[in-house]
């Protein structure tokens, strides 16, 4: 099989099941962070700590806004969108975020996710992850951009001649086409927000258990952000699933 053909049956199939990527990243994290904490001897370094915690949410928020930004001026169809039948895209997006990097969503998962493997504390696994990552959406990105070639053709590629595939050129920023659709990011990222605070919680209690060798519960910080991001994915999951959010573009 040529190169180029592989490139994007491996891209097809990943992108298919691009979902069980975090999952494993985020097992494989996790035992790293507690084996982390387990080996080394305990130490009162809770301001420190802290400190780094927010560093790695800042990260992660960073990349949840640029999702944010993205989805919110986008109309539908479009970003990524995939059917049984394949990927979707009614329009070329060229404008808001999209007229800064041609993938602008996988630069926010990037972020978000790049936050949590921080919270490793283990730089070889940080390493590890912005390689795997790069490897593993270079095939997305291609299969998406030959999708996107095939249907939109010469237009596509003037847009992708001066657009940067992954790291922002901020120079070229141009107004969104469309207004922004607060309903559209309510429905498509409320998963991001409250797993990013999900997970921080996991990992902060889940060290605190290791370094006392005992099981404990602390009502701290993270887990009342975890509790209440997780009552506002509740909540629009039930509004969504009762109609109420409808979307207007335009």
């Amino acid at each position: 099989m040529a190169l180029q053909k592989e490139f994007k049956t491996q891209g097809d199939f990943l992108f298919r099941n691009r979902s069980y990527f975090p999952i494993l990243f985020l097992g494989i994290g996790l035992i790293v962070f507690l084996y982390g904490e387990y080996i080394e001897p305990f130490h009162d370094q809770k301001i420190e700590t802290d400190y780094y915690e927010l560093v790695c949410l800042s990260f992660s928020l960073l990349g949840l806004f640029i999702r944010i930004f993205t989805v919110g001026y986008t109309p539908k169809n479009t970003s990524g969108r995939n059917t049984t039948e394949g990927q979707l895209a009614n329009e070329l997006n060229t404008t808001g975020m999209y007229s800064l990097v041609r993938h602008p969503l996988y630069l926010g998962n990037f972020l978000m996710w790049l936050g949590v493997a921080m919270l490793t504390e283990n730089s070889w696994f940080t390493v590890a992850f912005i390689f795997v990552y790069w490897l593993y959406y270079e095939r997305i990105m291609f299969a998406e951009e030959s999708f996107l070639i095939n249907k939109f053709g010469d237009d596509y590629l003037k847009w992708a001649s001066h657009t940067p595939a992954f790291l922002p050129n901020l120079k070229k920023y141009i107004r969104p086409k469309y207004r922004f659709c607060i309903i559209k990011v309510l429905k498509k990222e409320k998963n991001g927000f409250s797993a990013i605070f999900l997970l921080f919680w996991l990992f902060d209690w889940s060290g605190s258990q290791v370094e006392a060798k005992a099981l404990n519960f602390q009502l701290n910080f993270w887990f009342y952000a975890a509790l209440a991001s997780s009552i506002i994915y509740l909540t629009i999951k039930v509004m969504k699933k009762r109609n109420m959010l409808r979307e207007i573009n335009g």
